[in-house]
């Protein structure tokens, strides 16, 4: 049994029940973490505080990843609240619509700058937010995806800033390993999430996913939440730069 009991966990990228993040958030509550649960904006802070509320004493914030200022006042609450922080979870990913569903050479400037922009750069802004809090180390998790190192058609620029995002991981892991502080991704296979419904095909790549990978079906939120919470503990504790996989085996296939 893995015990959290005094740590604060910070998470972000909670919408909704069908979010990856609150697999982990569950996960991380139920092993006696205090959680501190960020959503995007103020229209997402209904639906992201009911689901707070189911989580003990979890508190939530307001944060656009994609503003700094925002950012910068996140952690300036989190220290006069917390101290200190132990676990980040980074579970943020979004490209344009348009720019998931044409063809990929057709992928507009600005589709390819906001895609790395929320996906990538927020890890490393939010990472170095969070640096000064980690002041007894600490586990940061991200979430990537399999289209990183293959082709999946209709991933199109996404599939760009998870390669990108797997890239970070390895730096930031390089340049906060002597602060003791790990970071490591979680490549989960598909699930249907509301960023995942902006891809196009989700129907099909679920359907090859249960095909073909070993287990013979797709995985759920709850065993990501599981794989993110080992991330999280001492059992981990030599565990950095990866990218673990979290697909049912699918990644191993040739054909």
């Amino acid at each position: 049994m893995i015990n959290l009991a005094g740590k604060t966990a910070v998470v972000f990228g909670l919408a909704n029940k069908r979010s990856i993040a609150w697999g982990i958030a569950q996960k991380l509550h139920e092993a006696g973490a205090t959680l501190a649960i960020c959503y995007m904006n103020e229209r997402m802070r209904a639906e992201a505080q009911d689901l707070i509320n189911e989580l003990g004493n979890a508190s939530g914030f307001q944060c656009d990843v994609s503003n700094d200022q925002e950012i910068a006042t996140l952690f300036a609450a989190l220290k006069e609240k917390y101290a200190k922080i132990d676990i980040l979870v980074h579970a943020v990913a979004y490209a344009p619509p348009e720019d998931l569903k044409g063809e990929f050479i057709n992928t507009s400037r600005e589709g390819f700058r906001i895609a790395h922009d929320v996906s990538v750069y927020s890890l490393i802004a939010v990472s170095r937010g969070a640096l000064p809090l980690m002041t007894e180390g600490g586990s940061i998790i991200t979430l990537t995806y399999y289209a990183a190192e293959k082709v999946v058609p209709h991933y199109n620029v996404m599939a760009l800033a998870k390669a990108s995002l797997e890239s970070a991981v390895r730096y930031l892991a390089y340049e906060l390993g002597p602060k003791n502080i790990r970071v490591n991704a979680i490549s989960a296979g598909p699930i249907k999430t509301l960023a995942a419904r902006g891809v196009g095909a989700l129907g099909d790549m679920l359907k090859s996913h249960a095909e073909r990978a070993p287990l013979h079906r797709n995985v759920d939120q709850s065993e990501v939440g599981g794989t993110a919470l080992y991330l999280a503990s001492d059992l981990a504790s030599a565990v950095t730069g990866e990218v673990i996989y979290v697909d049912c085996g699918y990644n191993i296939m040739g054909f």
